[in-house]
């Protein structure tokens, strides 16, 4: 029998219910993302605005899943809204270059100083595909080394090393990717010695899952160190991160220069795009040269038909030049700042055992989790913090908290924007209050 949690959110959302009905007509699990997967069913999104959204049923809630994390700048910014029309008008796809995806290019470069060069795609899967790619050709080895976890897209390399099967991967494709639980340097170092056949390391800087699975960055800089010293590329996978946990990504916070980064969400303003980008040596490996051997057996032939799109680059621009020139991150941060405050001090005030961790805008919550540390990059095992993920649980309190007005990353975290306010933040920690005491009832804490 359904607990209280699972009948207050069928009662308060009967629409969503009906639409669903007739999406898994349509979409296989009835859903367009896997993230969006909610038992019984997911919420169906009508409008947004800044921080906040409302669904089908008239439910309004404070919003963290900000396009999987691609809106820093909250919903419908004035500044995107306004570029994007404008532009829509002039062309979506004139078939050719433009001065946009130069100006696109020229903010990345701006923020981030390890790119030297860069190419677009539509997707941060594309992007992680191309970075391996560029890789291997670059390096003339094979294998890729990737760390237990860490998503880098749903592509058939990117499979290896998850907390899932791969069906559909072909076992020689398997072999080409190696894969080591993240933070031990010496192992890291036992493996690239052991084999010389490694062409890059890649990683999610702050760590799996959004950093709900953390990385020190102490260990990023072993990394850049070792991998340096054994002529291996370092790939940081920036999706998540770049633009968020500094203006500069994590690279930028953390004074590492890796050869290759790839980036999407905040890189397009909220609209479709990715990009790697890098050393401008391993870059050319897409460039064209008068040497007709080169072009021929040598360079990597990139096509796609939206990559650079004058939308996507309209928003790009606009949206980095914005952080570039005003206090987004700070804004963003001190709002999350005192979100974690007061989720610790919820979580305290009810006994209930919990960590809230995660660094710059980005706080994750931990059930079940003891750890005394303050929280940036959590010092708790791996073990103890992947045992936190449990699905039940992270379905559990999505669903309490959409029924207490508050939509949640994954069910397990918050992606904080400039424009969530103190008042935001507040009725939040309200909302978290009433969801982990639903939560405690129905036997979930």
């Amino acid at each position: 029998m359904p607990g209280a949690i699972e009948r207050e959110y069928v009662e308060r959302h009967k629409k969503s219910a009906e639409l669903y009905r007739r999406a898994e007509q349509d979409f296989p699990g009835g859903v367009t993302h896997d993230t969006r997967y909610v038992t019984p069913f997911p919420i169906y999104v009508t409008h947004a605005g800044g921080p906040r959204k409302w669904d089908v049923d008239g439910n309004e809630y404070v919003d963290y899943v900000m396009g999987h994390g691609a809106l820093l700048l909250g919903h419908c910014h004035p500044a995107i809204v306004a570029a994007v029309t404008q532009q829509v008008a002039r062309s979506t796809h004139p078939g050719g270059s433009t001065e946009l995806e130069i100006r696109w290019a020229d903010a990345v470069k701006r923020l981030l100083p390890s790119v030297e060069k860069v190419r677009f795609h539509s997707s941060g899967t594309e992007a992680t595909l191309m970075a391996m790619r560029l890789a291997r050709a670059f390096t003339g080895k094979s294998k890729v080394l990737k760390f237990q976890d860490h998503f880098h897209g749903w592509h058939d390399y990117a499979t290896f090393g998850m907390d899932r099967p791969s069906p559909g991967v072909p076992s020689s494709t398997m072999e080409s990717m190696l894969s080591l639980e993240p933070g031990d340097i010496g192992a890291v170092e036992r493996l690239l010695q052991k084999d010389g056949d490694v062409a890059a390391v890649i990683l999610e800087p702050t760590g799996a899952h959004m950093g709900s699975l953390p990385v020190q960055p102490e260990f990023c800089r072993q990394l850049r160190e070792a991998t340096r010293r054994h002529g291996v590329l370092l790939i940081f996978d920036e999706v998540v991160t770049g633009f968020r946990v500094s203006p500069g990504g994590a690279q930028g916070r953390y004074g590492i220069k890796p050869d290759l980064t790839t980036m999407a969400k905040i890189l397009a303003g909220g609209l479709p795009g990715g990009a790697v980008g890098g050393r401008a040596d391993v870059m050319d490996m897409l460039s064209y040269k008068s040497e007709p051997e080169w072009n021929a057996r040598k360079r990597i032939a990139h096509p796609g038909t939206f990559n650079g799109n004058p939308l996507s680059a309209v928003a790009g621009y606009t949206c980095l030049e914005l952080v570039a020139t005003q206090p987004i991150n700070q804004r963003a941060d001190a709002a999350a700042d005192r979100l974690r405050k007061g989720l610790r001090d919820v979580l305290s005030r009810l006994e209930v055992p919990g960590h809230v961790h995660g660094p710059a805008s980005i706080v994750n919550v931990a059930f079940g989790v003891q750890c005394d540390c303050p929280g940036e990059f959590c010092t708790a095992s791996q073990e103890a913090l992947h045992k936190a993920l449990k699905p039940q649980v992270m379905q559990g309190f999505k669903r309490s908290m959409l029924n207490a007005g508050v939509d949640v990353m994954g069910g397990r975290g918050f992606l904080v924007s400039a424009t969530h306010q103190e008042k935001d933040v507040d009725q939040t920690v309200a909302a978290f209050e009433r969801a982990v005491s639903a939560m405690r009832k129905d036997g979930l804490v």
